[in-house]
């Protein structure tokens, strides 16, 4: 297995995990979104911080859910490399390449 098959495998693997991940994560970001939304509503005028910081668990939430779909739909490509790799070396063997 050459260095770079390896590396594809753990790309493999670390979106496979980012997918289960979001799976699990889903409806959880969802709420804690939402509750993070009511709780800046509530605000009183005067609590700039609290909504400030409410803000920017907001947009940690987005990020961090972000993150895991991009790692997700790294998936494809990297099982489609694979293949390819896997192709490549099949027909190096039948016509004796290797």
């Amino acid at each position: 297995m050459t260095n770079e098959e390896v590396k594809l495998r753990e790309e493999l693997a670390a979106a496979t995990a980012a997918e289960n991940a979001l799976e699990i994560l889903a409806t959880a970001f969802e709420r804690l979104e939402q509750e993070y939304i009511t709780a800046w509503k509530s605000t009183p005028a005067r609590d700039a911080d609290a909504r400030e910081r409410l803000w920017q668990a907001v947009q940690i939430v987005g990020r961090v859910e972000a993150h895991l779909r991009t790692s997700a739909a790294n998936r494809k490509l990297t099982e489609r490399q694979l293949a390819e790799i896997a192709r490549l070396g099949d027909r190096k063997r039948i016509f004796g390449a290797v």
